[in-house]
């Protein structure tokens, strides 16, 4: 199962942070198109974020991207598409995919 967790800030309800733990292993290893479609939206989103002030990380089971100040506007529409996204893709593999929002 892939957990996804998005933050905002209280105040603007802005996305301040998205992690996105674990496997789906919806198919074998390096045949899982879950799998690969949540990298693809986290990796994309994160090339094209323009603020220089984020914490990430990208590793195997683990993808972080964490503003360290209030998201610009550009790159606040960058992390809500990335969020329509990911919530797309929850639409259609539930029993892979499990989203919360703080």
């Amino acid at each position: 199962m892939i957990k996804i967790v998005i933050k905002r800030d209280v105040s603007s309800q802005k996305i301040i942070s998205i992690e996105v733990k674990g496997h789906a292993n919806s198919a074998e290893y390096g045949k899982d198109l879950v799998c690969a479609a949540v990298s693809t939206v986290m990796t994309g989103g994160m090339n094209a974020l323009q603020d220089k002030e984020y914490d990430f990380k990208l590793e195997e089971g683990h993808i972080y991207v964490k503003a360290l100040d209030i998201p610009s506007d550009y790159d606040s529409v960058v992390l809500k598409t990335m969020e329509v996204q990911l919530m797309t893709i929850e639409e259609s593999n539930h029993k892979y995919v499990q989203i919360e929002n703080l």
